[in-house]
Parts: C-alpha cells; sequence; structure tokens
C-alpha cells in the first residue's frame, strides 16, 4: 500500500484524459469527479477504474469530444443525450439541467441516454446542495446483478444517492448500490487476494459463494440482501426502479443490454436503446418550506440520530456521508492509500501513454 497526494493523482487522471482527446475542461472535471471517489474513501470507484475509461475509448466506446444535449423537455422534466461521452462529464451536465429547471418550478427531473460509467452516485447529487436543493442521482450498470431466484445477470448494481443540506451540521448523503456489495469491491478483493463475506455472490449454478472471482467465472452479484429470506426482493426492486427510470425511461440500454464497463463481458448485439442511462433530480427546499427553517430541523434530525444509544463493541451511531466525509479530511492530509496491484496498473497505463506516474 503506498500513499499519493491529490494533487499527484489529480494531475495524472487529467494527463491521461487529455491523451485520450478530452477537452480541456472535461479532462479537468473528469478527473475531478473520478478523484472524488477516492477522497471519500470509494476506492472502487476512483483511480482504479481509470485503466477501464481508457479501455472503452481503445474500443470505440467512449467519445472523448461529445456533444451533450438536451433532447426534449418541459418546464420540469429533460432527456440528455450524452453522445457515448464520458458518464464523468455527461452525469454533472445533466444534474445541472435538474438544477436550473429546479430554480425555475421547485422542481427539476432528467433522464439521460447514450452515457456512460459515471463514477461515484454522491458527487452528482451533492452538486444540488451548493444551492439549497435536495439532489437525487442514480444510473444502470453492467449486468452483473442475479434478480432474486435468478441464474441470469439481468441488472446492474444500480446506486442511488439522495443528498439534502443542513444548517450546521454536514449534509446528510446517502450513496448506496442496490447490491449487497458493488462490483468494484470485488474487483479491490481479488487484487488482495481475499474471498467475499458471504451474501455476495452466488455461482453460475446459482449457489452461494465467497470468491471473489464468482462473477468473472459465470456466476452473479445479489441484490441488497442477500437472498430471499434477507430481503433480496427488495435490493431486486430497487436495482429494477433504478434501471427503468434511468433507462427505458430516457431511451437508454437496459437490463441485460446495459454496455457493461467491465473487461470480461462484451456489449450484446442486440441493444434496445443508446448507452447507459441515468436519471437526476433536484429539489429546491424553499419550494416545500423556508430553507433556512428547513435546514434548522435537519440539523435536529442529524443530531438526535447521531445522539441514540449505540450498540455493544460500536462508538456512536452514524449519519448517512459520516464515513466519507471523515475520510475525506484524513485522505486530504495523509494522501489517498493505493493498493500495490492498482500503482502497477496506472504505472504501466502511463507507460504506455507517456505520462509518468
Amino acid at each position: 500500500m503506498q500513499h499519493f497526494s491529490y494533487d499527484h493523482l489529480y494531475r495524472f487522471t487529467y494527463d491521461m484524459l487529455k491523451k485520450i482527446g478530452c477537452p480541456d475542461e472535461d479532462a479537468q472535471l473528469g478527473a475531478k469527479v473520478l478523484l472524488s471517489a477516492d477522497l471519500r474513501g470509494v476506492d472502487s470507484h476512483g483511480v482504479a477504474r481509470l485503466s477501464g475509461y481508457v479501455r472503452l475509448w481503445e474500443k470505440g466506446r467512449i467519445n472523448p469530444t461529445p456533444k451533450v444535449s438536451v433532447t426534449y423537455e418541459t418546464p420540469s422534466t429533460a432527456v440528455v443525450d450524452g453522445d457515448a461521452g464520458l458518464g464523468l462529464v455527461v452525469a454533472p451536465f445533466a444534474m445541472k439541467v435538474a438544477m436550473e429547471k429546479a430554480k425555475n418550478v421547485g422542481t427539476g427531473w432528467v433522464s439521460v441516454k447514450n452515457s456512460n460509467h459515471y463514477g461515484i452516485a454522491g458527487y452528482h447529487a451533492m452538486l444540488a446542495l451548493e444551492e439549497d436543493m435536495i439532489g437525487i442521482s442514480m444510473t444502470n450498470a453492467s449486468p452483473l446483478v442475479a434478480p432474486t431466484f435468478s441464474k441470469e445477470r439481468l441488472l446492474g448494481t444500480n446506486p442511488i444517492s439522495v443528498a439534502i443540506p443542513a444548517k450546521e451540521e454536514p449534509a446528510f448523503v446517502l450513496d448506496m448500490a442496490t447490491t449487497t456489495a458493488a462490483n468494484g469491491k470485488l474487483e479491490m478483493l481479488q487484487r488482495k487476494g481475499q474471498d467475499t463475506p458471504s451474501g455476495w455472490v452466488q455461482d453460475k449454478a446459482g449457489t452461494p459463494t465467497t470468491s471473489a472471482n464468482g462473477v468473472k467465472d459465470g456466476g452473479a452479484l445479489l441484490p441488497l440482501g442477500g437472498d430471499r429470506e434477507h430481503g433480496s426482493h427488495k435490493g431486486y426492486g430497487l436495482g429494477a426502479v433504478v434501471d427503468i427510470l434511468s433507462a427505458v425511461l430516457s431511451g437508454a440500454n437496459y437490463g441485460p443490454w446495459a454496455p457493461p464497463f467491465v473487461a470480461f463481458l462484451d456489449p450484446l448485439p442486440n441493444l434496445v436503446g443508446e448507452g447507459i442511462g441515468h436519471f437526476f433530480g433536484a429539489m429546491r427546499v424553499d419550494a416545500f418550506r423556508p430553507a433556512e427553517e428547513f435546514k434548522g430541523h435537519m440539523d435536529q434530525w442529524i443530531r438526535r440520530f447521531r445522539s441514540a444509544e449505540p450498540t455493544p463493541g460500536h462508538e456512536k451511531v452514524l449519519i448517512p456521508g459520516d464515513p466519507e466525509r471523515e475520510l475525506e479530511i484524513i485522505r486530504k492530509l495523509e494522501g489517498i492509500p493505493l493498493l500495490d496491484p492498482v500503482v502497477q496498473d496506472l504505472s504501466e497505463l502511463g507507460k504506455k501513454f507517456g505520462v509518468n506516474f
């Protein structure tokens, strides 16, 4: 494990995105979105994914100079066409469209098609906090997840993020996959040579396994809950809603047709839409009640939950967003830790493109 400063990793990521043809502004934004994951401790979605974006560009699946556009809209809704661009760039564009609509009419809702992997869902939802808005962000993803009772991989990890502003307390930021674990966590365990906890994966026969290579070997990730007895039907339902709002609603590819980000799957030939899809919402707090009044009550909500008596062996009750915020403070000071296989991967990527890591 080695530690690298934010500035060092930002510069390398920026230089790499420039190498694949991204304009300066897009390379800056893409690097910022990607590094936000590393700062917040979501290591599976940070620079460890950079080579994956480059690989998709090499295959002609990412357009480094997209003309992102609104193709349909009403006062409160819109559809955005990402023109096969980096999701790291397309998603903030779409979220800002939602926020502009919220400024005008109270709420804004945007569905996106023809995009790619957009990094961590939380980054985009948190953009709304700057305007005293509640932000919602979700996306469909590589079909690696088996619905409850299924052997087939039909859904993605399909994350949901909701960011809610407070007054004196840090914002409430939910950022979660609708599976028991995101695929990126499997990749991190593979690099460490470790098994998964039970309830994460099933093998190709539909039998529970703890192999971190279970999905690569033909198995599937499991919905949130793991199995029917522990509520996997609820995770399956949440993942399905994300898929429908992100892709069926926008005209993107949905279900098993979602173009995969992972290297071990190829896109299906019979596509039903364009690219992958995202869905964003922005709600102006003062469209419901005075913003300062609401944020004061959010402070009270957060403080009451944080003061709940913890169970034995736990120091305190956390609010969604607490662990990530605390890690961000630490990593800005001490640097971002990268596993040795990730360092090696980035070094080789840099050599290939003439960028010094």
